[in-house]
């Protein structure tokens, strides 16, 4: 397990640039599928000019059953795992490609807090960014500090792992790292 040190919000917007300039080079869209993000994941990109040309749209899932219905999470991993679990992150960030038509879709699903929900304690986040052929990467993370803090730990955590995914090309993996 690493852990990321917290970058200001300037970073966060340089690397949300390099992104979206990265996806507008190779031709590529994208979608945010988000779950206790509500949205944020989202308006991060619409902060950068010109997103419109990579930006597909968002959906916020927040609630479980629609996670399944309009995602096209399995139901049965819903009921087996709930939510929070890399597995519903992946197929959020596949559902999401399909509903928008998008090339690369990403995903946030977690406890916000302030307390635990299902077993997992506040701060356990699950994020993803998938391809519409299946290429993927998940990364748990263990976000300290208050449900303002968890929610925009995610966020970044998100940016972070798109860039990653960008620059390392897509490929089939799945990571686990901590956020303090």
């Amino acid at each position: 397990m690493t852990t990321a040190q917290p970058g200001g919000v300037a970073d966060l917007a340089a690397l949300t640039e390099t992104c979206v300039r990265n996806l507008h080079e190779r031709g590529l869209s994208l979608a945010c599928a988000e779950s206790l993000t509500g949205g944020l994941l989202t308006a991060q990109f619409v902060t950068i000019p010109g997103v419109s040309v990579v930006l597909r749209g968002g959906v916020v899932s927040y609630a479980t059953d629609l996670k399944a219905s309009i995602l096209g999470v399995s139901s049965e991993r819903l009921a087996s795992h709930g939510p929070v679990d890399w597995e519903v992150a992946l197929q959020m960030a596949r559902g999401v490609c399909d509903v928008a038509g998008a090339d690369i879709g990403m995903a946030t699903t977690g406890v916000a807090g302030p307390g635990p929900h299902d077993g997992h304690p506040a701060g356990t986040v699950w994020i993803a960014v998938s391809t519409r052929s299946g290429a993927h990467m998940a990364r748990e993370l263990h976000i300290a500090g208050g449900r303002s803090d968890v929610r925009s730990g995610a966020v970044r955590g998100a940016v972070e792992l798109l860039a990653a995914f960008l620059h390392d090309g897509a490929t089939d993996q799945c990571a686990e790292s901590a956020v303090s």
